[in-house]
């Protein structure tokens, strides 16, 4: 097994799992290798590890280039192998190779050339999207499947909401504002008519360039039904600073065959969570200052 340093994954996975996560970290060697002599694939390097699992680079049997990702979460790791498979139809998500919950553990094809969207020429990204959105939300949604865009947004205003109560981010946004995001969001909810099986969490840096024969490939589904538009409102909210939200939400609905006005107010329910993500990281003024504007 390729030589790596963990320390950085440590330390994000030990905000998410607390002081167990070092005890998993130091087991990865050893349970990577037992992986790759029962499942046939031979270990790489350590590759963009997020908050909640590693991930190594690998090449399965065949060839194939592959990662093999980890996670002290099994059940979590669990959910993203089941709606991988979910939208496996659409063509549009990494294949699983394979995957053991009790382990923690599945191997996924690796997307080439792999660069994510935001890094593509801008000029030819509305047309991607909007193959990629048709493609996803071909995808019937299965019967009975459990999580809605309601309950994604119930979950995230209550967790962001608490936000409000720090100190430089309650000097720019307050209750008001936040209230108007709720509102305008249960009134979006409230009104939606053909709702598809969404992404739930497609922003440029979860769509990778597959190819000329394959186009954009989206990671990391968060699964849930609702209405189409929520699947563009993140690539038409981070034109703020660019060309702006408003000439973009434009440009996207077009493109994808989505009801602008309905996208461009998704946009507003959504404006403050981002500008609460860009005082937090350091983003630009002027973004800053657009999204608030859009959130009044």
């Amino acid at each position: 097994m390729t030589e790596v340093d963990l320390e950085d994954v440590g330390a994000r996975l030990a905000s998410r799992f607390g002081p167990d996560a070092e005890g998993w970290l130091a087991e990865v060697p050893a349970l990577a290798a037992r992986l790759a002599s029962r499942w046939g694939f031979e270990l790489g390097e350590l590759f963009e590890s997020g908050a909640s699992s590693v991930v190594l680079r690998c090449r399965w049997s065949d060839g194939t280039p592959a990662v093999l990702k980890l996670s002290p979460d099994g059940a979590l790791l669990a959910k993203q192998v089941e709606m991988l498979r979910v939208f496996a139809p659409s063509g549009r998500v990494p294949t699983v190779l394979a995957a053991d919950a009790d382990a923690g553990a599945m191997v996924l094809e690796e997307i080439q050339p792999g660069t994510p969207a935001e890094d593509l020429p801008a000029e030819t990204l509305p047309r991607l999207w909007g193959d990629l959105l048709t493609s996803l939300h071909a995808v019937a949604p299965p019967a009975g499947w459990p999580s809605s865009l309601r309950g994604r947004f119930e979950e995230s205003f209550a967790r962001i909401g608490k936000r409000l109560a720090e100190p430089a981010i309650n000097a720019r946004i307050g209750q008001d504002t936040w209230q108007r995001a709720i509102d305008r969001c249960a009134a979006l909810l409230d009104t939606q008519a053909g709702v598809v099986l969404l992404h739930g969490d497609l922003h440029l840096g979860n769509a990778l360039d597959g190819g000329p024969s394959r186009g954009l490939i989206a990671i990391d589904p968060k699964a849930c039904v609702g209405d189409p538009c929520f699947d563009a409102v993140d690539y038409v909210v981070s034109g703020a600073e660019h060309e702006g939200v408003e000439a973009r939400c434009h440009v996207v609905a077009d493109a994808c065959g989505l009801d602008g006005d309905r996208l461009y107010a998704w946009s507003r329910v959504v404006a403050p969570m981002f500008a609460i993500s860009f005082l937090t990281y350091g983003g630009a003024e002027r973004a800053i200052d657009e999204l608030l504007a859009l959130a009044s």
